[in-house]
């Protein structure tokens, strides 16, 4: 028998026919394949086998998804992220079978069931598995071949296994196309970036594999190394790179989809671009997708990327040639999709082409800009604090900054500055605080936006108030001169979004790019890339470039050093000019309305005279908002399939009750029968004692924001909101818009016409909308999807705000960080039926206790001194040692971080001793049990 590992040295042929059926003779099956079933009332029937595979010397747990059908089929593989399993990827495999492919899913090496070290995606490791996985589909009866031994097939996943998508196609050329998301290009360049080491991420990503031991000696040998070190070696970065798809660049050259996080410090947009780029250089297709969420959280855009991954594979394994593979690139600008149907709900934006990350150039003038202490406000931390600065000139210019020591010129003040990294490099300055599924994106739902920088150990340049709006697409560059009394300078540059008045500033994404500056390159011009963004600046908003000592993310010197940088040159930002935004079409009513009218007054006439008698009022249910009773709608088409079964609660006024599930639960079928919209097959609502029905009286006590409202834009905010009230032919004096509008906060931008507000105002005008007659009970579908941290915290505000009054608000959001806020009551539903209801803190179980994970075992010293800390009632160690459960008593969790920060704990993640999302979790599967 041919030995496999010879025939491995060298990339795989077309034709394997021979190796196909030598590892065909080799898989054993563990016990009898499992065979299971799911179906939807849409789609065909899905069957899942699942079957241990035994190849390459290891165990390598499956499953494989098809449905009905005799006809042979393109076949998909998917593989997981890293910690994860194939479990993990069971929705999406099963979604792909059901559109006509043969799907497999396995557990990686060291993962799930599967047997075997972690070695990283080595070539002789997990990529030599998934060759072994489409040798099996190979022989499967039902799979479409392109040759003997050649099955058609595309792989695609998200982290771990979208790297693995990538290295498939280098090592096999079986593969026909790849749809990797929020991957890696070259992993030693994301967790040594510029030689600088990425310490937390890298310490999460071991931990998350199970520690060192379950890794293949020789990485675990090099993590320790470089951990103790803290300074990666040259043998670390080629142990990496060569487990990277980058070292198989040259190979890859089938039509690949990059779908990219652009909140994302572990993998960030400029792995995707050099992915892209190669790709490209191959002569492949390639189109490339920024999304909203990432590796530190945020919306991952779950339903949108599945829906383009299917019409890719549909494109390029299919060969549908009516397959909208989507524009060549696509930034998701406002981000989110509905939880309920996956359709996008703000817009993105795209171009025909990937315009890279330099394309469109904008130089922004910088002046220095003096140190100030660091004070609070905005989100957290602040850096050098309120809005005074020296600098001078038009902000909105295209020529460069003048001065600069590497020039030869004499910098003009401010333009060199001196700052000092402290012995050990503590306190370090804060961007993010990365976790499994967190980061500081994720700390919202305890109020906190950090980002510290620390007196003394930062330079600051800023720009002058900017002229006009700038949109950045790609990464910022900037020009400095760097000197370090002795070694190396390792330094952190970021780019801060300032406010007008100097008290707010946003690090877009959180994202910091580190830079190891040798002796050699010192005292020369050195040309510095920031991170990669889409962040729109207003015009007034100042731009400012802060260079750090330090960094909790990354390790740098132990030893204390004085750096001097010295600016020369303007910032050039990126702004992509061929990226246009998708013009939003007119809503229907601008045109439609006299139409939709008689319309809508045609079938209101139809229901009416099929109306049955509408039950009396309830006089013991007058002043309650909501009660609903046995309430069940089946699925069109079904006799036996419910959408919602049964379902019961009641709403007390004053209350704002969160409306919970997953997709699918029956959340936005509820609130339409709530709204009058559709019958219930069973049951009862009732709303103030009244029973609904279509057009039913007590509806006018009920407003409603569900599909997203639709505004003419060249009239104001007033007026659309006056134009709305009209066509209802309610009197004018019974819309109450400046109450609503109060409430809503809008201020003087009322005046403005739609066109000029940003999303947050529109989403708050749209609320405004559904809030004129002060309607009794307000019900509020995804309210938030969209908007940025600081709106969310003001639609948060206007939802209390209208509640306080004694009105009752309905919200069904997916934030479950939001709802936790906002919310003082729950209601969890899941496949239609009630899981649980009551009041948020006895579902939660959380109060004013905070868990707070750390890098490091905590040391009894630790505790003591967190527990003497000022406003701290109590803190004590986790039962493994890395973390404390502490009780604020007056502290704010912001002021918890920062003061743990100064006694140099480690923390990689702070949270509610158990948040909405882990109760959430927990209710679900035991509903699925």
């Amino acid at each position: 028998m041919e030995n496999p590992t010879s025939r491995w040295r060298h990339r795989l042929p077309r034709t394997r026919g021979r190796w196909a059926a030598v590892v065909a003779a080799l898989a054993v099956l563990v016990g009898a394949g499992t065979w299971t079933a799911t179906a939807d009332d849409s789609e065909p029937s899905v069957h899942r086998q699942d079957q241990m595979l035994k190849m390459n010397g290891v165990s390598v747990d499956t499953s494989y998804f098809t449905s009905g059908g005799t006809g042979r089929r393109p076949a998909v593989l998917i593989g997981h992220g890293f910690g994860g399993s194939k479990n993990d990827v069971r929705a999406q495999a099963e979604k792909l079978a059901a559109d006509g492919y043969a799907v497999m899913t396995w557990s990686a090496r060291g993962f799930g069931r599967t047997t075997g070290e972690i070695t990283l995606n080595a070539p002789d490791g997990e990529v030599k598995d998934v060759s072994g996985l489409i040798d099996w589909l190979a022989d499967r009866p039902e799979v479409e071949l392109d040759a003997k031994g050649d099955p058609r097939v595309g792989v695609t996943g998200a982290s771990y296994g979208g790297a693995v998508s990538l290295l498939a196609a280098g090592y096999d050329e079986r593969v026909d196309a790849i749809a990797p998301v929020i991957s890696y290009w070259n992993l030693a360049d994301a967790l040594f970036p510029d030689g600088v080491f990425k310490k937390l991420w890298a310490g999460i990503f071991v931990s998350s594999g199970g520690g060192c031991q379950r890794f293949q000696k020789e990485l675990c040998e090099m993590y320790e190394r470089v951990a103790v070190s803290g300074k990666p070696d040259t043998a670390a970065r080629e142990l990496l790179s060569e487990r990277s798809p980058e070292a198989v660049a040259d190979r890859i050259d089938v039509p690949a989809l990059i779908l990219q996080g652009q909140s994302d410090s572990l993998f960030p947009l400029g792995q995707a671009d050099a992915m892209a780029e190669a790709i490209k250089a191959n002569g492949a297709p390639v189109s490339v997708d920024w999304i909203s969420g990432g590796h530190d959280g945020g919306d991952d855009e779950g339903d949108r990327v599945q829906g383009r991954v299917g019409d890719w594979f549909d494109r390029y394994l299919k060969k549908d040639e009516g397959a909208d593979t989507g524009p060549g690139f696509r930034v998701t600008r406002t981000g989110g999709v509905d939880s309920t149907d996956g359709a996008a709900l703000k817009r993105g934006a795209d171009s025909d082409a990937y315009p890279g990350l330099t394309s469109g150039g904008r130089k922004i003038p910088l002046t220095g800009a003096g140190q100030q202490p660091a004070t609070g406000g905005g989100q957290g931390g602040m850096t050098g604090g309120g809005g005074q600065d020296d600098t001078t000139g038009g902000g909105d210019q295209d020529t460069p900054a003048t001065g600069g020591a590497g020039s030869g010129r004499k910098a003009p003040d401010g333009l060199t500055q001196t700052f000092r990294n402290p012995a050990g490099a503590a306190p370090p300055s804060v961007s993010a605080l990365p976790g499994i599924g967190g980061g500081l994106s994720q700390l919202s739902s305890l109020g906190v936006g950090l980002s510290l920088d620390f007196p003394g150990q930062y330079a600051r340049f800023e720009s002058a108030p900017l002229e006009r709006s700038v949109h950045i697409t790609g990464s910022p560059t900037v020009t400095v001169d760097v000197k370090a009394d002795h070694g190396d300078a390792v330094l952190f540059g970021k780019v801060y979004d300032v406010s007008p008045d100097g008290k707010q500033q946003v690090l877009p994404s959180q994202l910091v790019s580190p830079y190891r500056i040798t002796p050699a390159e010192q005292g020369k011009p050195v040309e510095l890339t920031l991170p990669a963004v889409d962040h729109e600046v207003d015009a007034g908003h100042r731009l400012r470039l802060v260079l750090s000592a330090t960094d909790l993310a990354y390790a740098s010197p132990a030893e204390p050093a004085t750096y001097t940088v010295t600016l020369d040159g303007a910032l050039t930002v990126p702004t992509a000019p061929g990226v246009k935004t998708a013009a939003a079409t007119l809503p229907w009513w601008t045109w439609g309305l006299p139409a939709a009218a008689a319309v809508i007054a045609a079938a209101l006439l139809l229901t009416a005279r099929r109306r049955t008698a509408t039950p009396a009022p309830d006089p013991a249910l007058t002043g309650v908002p909501l009660q609903i009773t046995g309430l069940s709608k089946k699925y069109a088409k079904s006799t036996d399939r419910y959408a919602v079964r049964d379902l019961g609660f009641r709403v007390e006024k004053g209350q704002v009750l969160g409306l919970l599930g997953p997709n699918g639960a029956g959340k936005t079928t509820t609130l339409r029968m709530l709204m009058g919209l559709i019958t219930p097959d069973a049951g009862e609502i009732r709303v103030f004692g009244h029973a609904i029905r279509p057009g039913a009286p007590v509806l006018s006590r009920v407003g409603s924001f569900v599909e997203g409202a639709g505004f003419l834009p060249h009239l104001s905010g007033r007026s659309n909101l006056e134009l709305y009230w009209q066509a209802t032919g309610r009197p004018a004096e019974d819309a109450h818009i400046d109450e609503a509008l109060e409430i809503a906060g809008l201020g003087d931008a009322l005046a403005r016409a739609v066109r000029t507000y940003s999303q947050g105002m529109r989403q708050r005008l749209a609320i405004a909308q559904a809030m004129l007659g002060m309607p009794d009970l307000l019900i509020l579908d995804e309210p938030t999807n969209g908007l940025d941290p600081p709106q969310i915290r003001e639609m948060r505000d206007v939802m209390i705000r209208y509640a306080a009054g004694g009105r009752t608000v309905i919200v069904s959001s997916h934030l479950l960080s939001e709802v936790e806020q906002s919310c003082t009551h729950l209601v969890v539903m899941d496949r239609g039926q009630l899981v649980q209801a009551g009041p948020v803190a006895e579902i939660t179980g959380s109060g004013d206790m905070l868990l707070v994970t750390t890098g490091a075992e905590v040391t009894e010293a630790l505790v003591d001194k967190a527990a003497a800390l000022p406003g701290i009632g109590s803190a004590v160690r986790t039962d493994d040692g890395h973390g404390l459960l502490v009780r604020l008593d007056g502290a704010t969790a912001a002021q918890l971080v920062a003061e743990l920060v100064r006694l140099d704990v480690p923390v990689t993640g702070v949270g509610p001793h158990r948040r909405l999302e882990d109760a959430f979790l927990t209710l679900i599967s035991q509903g699925s049990a």
